[in-house]
């Protein structure tokens, strides 16, 4: 999760969420979800859209701890349905954080897709709030130290749920090593054990996301973490023109600051693995506003030259630190981002299962 993210009845919004889900879907326009063999634009097993891709977001919980109420109310801003929610959770095992599969995510995963990622922390504050976590460590996950308490209750979850999920272990892994997590080593050895937890538990309806910051300064961490490709699906990096935000005076068009790490990795990781950029966003130039606009409408015409690149998912919240807004919920930025999201790219059929 960037930035190195008084409890409603669970149950009670989810009865409001699906009314909510259909209140919208009938409001704002009517989006299609077609079955796999129906169109030769389906996805296949690994949820890979061959005729463009997806269109997702990461949205915050609100502060009664819903997250389908922020979620409609940034389709409603952006005219159009979220093809992919993604997710964070730690490995707490409470209700709030620690459980995979809320109520609120199942609400809103009958009609997209939902993205998972399941750190191996502890949070220290309610959805992250103010980034600090405690590490249960790899080499514990790899031993089996947390599985009958930890990993396989959530397994069941996802099995049980059935319908296919994005999953990642340790997003941006390569940024918790000083942290820290592990060695690189170390987080193999966790990745695959958790990898191996699911195959036994028989939950095979995940699609496995490895997912490293993309940074270059990081490169050879980046290849001392890669599982293999028997354990990964995808390769997910989360690439920003943070700008203002870490002190930069570099503004980096969309193409400038996702190109070099998506080509790094295809030559030096994987040539076969679809592509996510599983967190991108833009900090505001407080003096040329226009350009936040810029940065989101280049995506479309950017996007085919990145051909590997099947998933597309928006960081919309800010990071801690002055000129850290990286939200859209405004402004310039969310123009931009509303027009990227009709470009017909971005408007494939979402599987059912």
């Amino acid at each position: 999760m960037t930035g190195r993210h008084s409890k409603a009845d669970p149950w009670t919004r989810l009865a409001i969420a699906l009314a909510a889900v259909g209140a919208l879907t009938a409001g704002i326009g009517v989006w299609s979800t077609v079955a796999e063999g129906d169109d030769p634009c389906a996805s296949d097993a690994r949820l890979v859209a061959p005729c463009g891709a997806w269109w997702g977001a990461y949205i915050p919980y609100d502060d009664d701890s819903s997250l389908t109420r922020p979620v409609l109310a940034f389709e409603k801003k952006i005219g159009r349905r979220l093809d992919l929610v993604y997710t964070y959770h730690d490995m707490s095992g409470n209700e709030l954080d620690g459980t995979l599969l809320t109520p609120d995510e199942r609400a809103l995963g009958r009609d997209r897709m939902l993205m998972l990622a399941w750190e191996s922390t502890i949070w220290r504050e309610p959805h992250h709030a103010g980034y600090t976590e405690t590490q249960l460590g790899w080499k514990n996950i790899a031993s089996g130290q947390y599985d009958a308490e930890i990993l396989d209750p959530q397994i069941r979850r996802i099995k049980d749920y059935g319908k296919r999920v994005f999953l990642s272990f340790d997003q941006e892994a390569d940024a918790r090593i000083k942290e820290g997590a592990g060695t690189p080593a170390e987080y193999v050895a966790a990745y695959r054990h958790v990898y191996d937890r699911f195959r036994k538990l028989g939950a095979d309806n995940v699609v496995w996301v490895w997912t490293v910051s993309g940074y270059l300064g990081s490169a050879s961490s980046m290849k001392q973490l890669y599982p293999g490709d028997d354990y990964v699906d995808w390769i997910g990096m989360d690439q920003y023109n943070y700008y203002l935000c870490h002190g930069s005076s570099n503004w980096l068009d969309f193409d400038r600051s996702q190109r070099p790490s998506y080509d790094w990795l295809r030559k030096n990781i994987s040539a076969d693995k679809p592509v996510m950029l599983s967190e991108f966003s833009t900090a505001p130039d407080p003096e040329r506003p226009e350009r936040q606009r810029d940065w989101y409408t280049a995506i479309p015409k950017v996007a085919p030259t990145l051909p590997e690149v099947k998933a597309y998912v928006h960081w919309n919240r800010a990071v801690p630190g002055p000129g850290c807004d990286l939200t859209i919920d405004s402004g310039p930025g969310l123009d931009g981002y509303r027009i990227a999201g009709q470009d017909p790219y971005f408007r494939q059929p979402v599987p059912r299962g």
